[in-house]
C-alpha cells in the first residue's frame, strides 16, 4: 500500500528510501510528492520478468499518463521499455528527455492534426488510431510528409471490467476506439489495409484502470484473437502486434488485493499460440502498465493546519492542500490511507476526516481515515498517491503545484520545482482598457 522502503523507527518517524520525510518536508516543503526509486524499479523489472516467461514475443510500454515529467522519461531509458503517451505534451517531454521515437506509442482519442504531423515527423514507432476520421488525418498527413505512418487499431472488445464507471474503457459504448459490434471494427480494419501510407501493425485493446482481476485481462486478449481470426480469414490479415493495454490494480485500502497475474499471461500465451494460424507468426503481446509501477512508489506530504469538531462529532483534520494536487477522490471516490509521522500506528486511532484547502464541500481527501490524535504542524504522509495525482494537478484557486522528489539510496534529488506566485501570473498580461468605462 505504500513504497517498498517505507519504515518507521522507534520513535515513531517515518522514512522512504532511507530519508526522513521530516527532513524532505522541511527542505522542500509542503504539499510535496515523494517518489521512490526502488519501489518504481521492482514494479519494472517484476513486469518485464512476467513477459519473458511466457515464451513469445513480448514488449512492455510505460503508461505516460500516469506519471510522466522529463526526469521520469530519463529514468525509464536504460530500461530499454517502451513510452505510451497521449499528447503532443506528453510526447515533447519525451523527445525533451532524448527518448527514442521508435519506442514511443502515440495515443489519444483527440489528436489534433498538429499533434499527428509533430508524432509523424519525430518518426514514433505506433499511433493507436482512435475513430475512421482520425485513421483518414493520419493518412494525409503521412502523405504529405512522404512517409508511412504505423498504426495500432484500437477495439472495445465489449468487456466490463468491474471498475468504476468513468474508468471503465472496454465497453461497446466507450468513447474510445472501434466497438466490437454492428460491423464498425469490420469498417476500421478494411479502411486501414487500403490507405497507402498506413501501415497496419495491429490491434490494442484497454479495458479499464484499477482491475483488481485477473480474468478479464485474458478475455479481451481473446476478444482480440477472435476478430483476428474471422478478419484473417475473410482478409488474409494477421496482426504483428496484440497490445491488450493496462489497468492492472494497486492497493490503496487494505482491502485492495491485486491478483497474481502470472497464471494468466501463461493462459495468454497459450492462446496466442493455439489460435494463431500455422502458417503465420504469434504476434508480439503488448502491455501498457502505469499505476502499477509508480502507483505505490509515491507518497504525498501535507502539513495539519486544522483540527476541529463540528456539529454531530465530525471531526476534520485540513491540511496545507487537496483537490489541486489529488482531484482523484473528488472525480471518482479514489480512497487512500495515511500515516502521521512521528505517532504510533498501533496505539488508539478515531476517525477523521482529512479535507482539503480548496474553496469547495467537495475538497475531501478521505471521508473517514482512522488516525492517532492529530495536531496543528504534524506531519500527514497520504499513501499510493504515485499514479494520477502530479499528472491531474491543477492550479485551482491560483495554488502553486508542488514540487516532485525522487529518494534513493539516502539521498534525495527534486525531479519537478515547486511552482512559485509568480509562475501563476507569468503568461497573464494587464489590463488594457478600450475605452473608458461608464460608471456603475
Amino acid at each position: 500500500m505504500g513504497p517498498d522502503t517505507l519504515q518507521m523507527d522507534e520513535r515513531h518517524r517515518l522514512s522512504i528510501g532511507g530519508v526522513r520525510v521530516a527532513d524532505l518536508a522541511e527542505e522542500y516543503g509542503t504539499p510535496l510528492y515523494v517518489m521512490d526509486e526502488v519501489t518504481m524499479r521492482r514494479r519494472l523489472q517484476a513486469f518485464a520478468r512476467l513477459l519473458a516467461e511466457t515464451e513469445i514475443p513480448t514488449r512492455l510500454v510505460y503508461a505516460g499518463k500516469a506519471f510522466l515529467c522529463e526526469a521520469m522519461a530519463g529514468w525509464l531509458k536504460p530500461f530499454g521499455v517502451g513510452l505510451d503517451v497521449v499528447s503532443g505534451g506528453e510526447l515533447y517531454t519525451a523527445l525533451a528527455a532524448d527518448y527514442d521515437p521508435a519506442k514511443i506509442v502515440f495515443h489519444g482519442n483527440v489528436k489534433p492534426a498538429a499533434e499527428l504531423r509533430y508524432a509523424l515527423k519525430a518518426g514514433v514507432g505506433q499511433i493507436v488510431v482512435d475513430s475512421l476520421s482520425e485513421l483518414q488525418s493520419i493518412e494525409q498527413e503521412a502523405a504529405a510528409l512522404g512517409v508511412r505512418a504505423r498504426v495500432l487499431l484500437r477495439l472495445t472488445p465489449g468487456i466490463d471490467a468491474h471498475t468504476h464507471a468513468f474508468i471503465r474503457t472496454g465497453q461497446f459504448d466507450s468513447k474510445f476506439g472501434f466497438g466490437l459490434a454492428d460491423g464498425i471494427g469490420d469498417e476500421a480494419i478494411k479502411s486501414a489495409l487500403d490507405l497507402p501510407h498506413v501501415d497496419l501493425l495491429g490491434f490494442h485493446a484497454h479495458i479499464g484502470s484499477q482491475i483488481l482481476e485477473a480474468e478479464p485481462f485474458l478475455a479481451d486478449a481473446e476478444a482480440l484473437l477472435e476478430y483476428a481470426l474471422k478478419w484473417y480469414r475473410q482478409l488474409g490479415y494477421w496482426p504483428h502486434v496484440l497490445d491488450i493495454g493496462g489497468g492492472f490494480g494497486v492497493r490503496y485500502a487494505e482491502e485492495d488485493h491485486p491478483p497474481d497475474l502470472r497464471p494468466v499471461f501463461r493462459q495468454i500465451a497459450t492462446a496466442m499460440r493455439k489460435m494463431t494460424p500455422s502458417e503465420a507468426q504469434v504476434p508480439e503481446l503488448a502491455i501498457e502498465p502505469g499505476r502499477s509501477i509508480v502507483g505505490e512508489a509515491g507518497v504525498t506530504l501535507y502539513r495539519v493546519a486544522v483540527v476541529k469538531r463540528v456539529p454531530g462529532g465530525k471531526r476534520y483534520v485540513a491540511v496545507d492542500g487537496g483537490m489541486g494536487d489529488n482531484i482523484r477522490p473528488a472525480l471518482y471516490q479514489a480512497v487512500y490511507q495515511a500515516r502521521l509521522d512521528g505517532k504510533a500506528v498501533d496505539g488508539p486511532v478515531s476517525e477523521f476526516t482529512v479535507a482539503g484547502r480548496y474553496c469547495e464541500s467537495g475538497d475531501i481527501l478521505m471521508p473517514s481515515v482512522r488516525l492517532p490524535e492529530p495536531a496543528t504542524g504534524d506531519l500527514l504522509v497520504t499513501l499510493a498517491t504515485g499514479a494520477y495525482n502530479y499528472s491531474m494537478a491543477s492550479n485551482y484557486n491560483r495554488i502553486p503545484r508542488p514540487a516532485v522528489v525522487l529518494v534513493a539510496d539516502g539521498k534525495a534529488s527534486v525531479w519537478v520545482e515547486r511552482e512559485s506566485w509568480a509562475d501563476l501570473t507569468r503568461r497573464d498580461r494587464p489590463y488594457a482598457a478600450a475605452s473608458t468605462p461608464n460608471d456603475v
